[in-house]
């Protein structure tokens, strides 16, 4: 399973991150920027993505639904990328246990 970073964060996050997650990707690399949660929700189902977003909906919608595909919530507002990019590092193990385990369906990141 793949990170898939939504829109409501920086790009930049794939290349930063290819260390620790070498197949990372974002929305707007397959054109889904302007696209709805429901595709976007899709998009990652159907390609086996987990969602990388800060984005409530998602979480949400993992709740109602559960996984395929899985989601990592982070809950740390508007914060530059820099930031981001250390939470998700110190949260590493944490999203690995997330891809790896079939009941875990959403993880939080604060």
């Amino acid at each position: 399973m793949k990170l898939l970073f939504d829109q409501n964060l920086s790009r930049k996050l794939v290349s930063r991150l290819a260390d620790i997650f070498p197949n990372a990707s974002h929305v707007e690399f397959h054109d889904l920027a302007q696209k709805t949660d429901t595709e976007i929700w899709e998009f990652a189902l159907l390609n086996d993505f987990c969602i990388v977003t800060q984005d409530a909906d998602f979480a949400e919608r993992s709740r109602l639904y559960g996984s395929p595909p899985k989601v990592v919530w982070l809950r740390c507002g508007n914060t530059p990328t820099d930031q981001i990019e250390a939470l998700i590092r110190a949260g590493q193990q944490a999203i690995q246990e997330l891809l790896e385990k079939p009941a875990l369906h959403c993880l939080e990141l604060q």
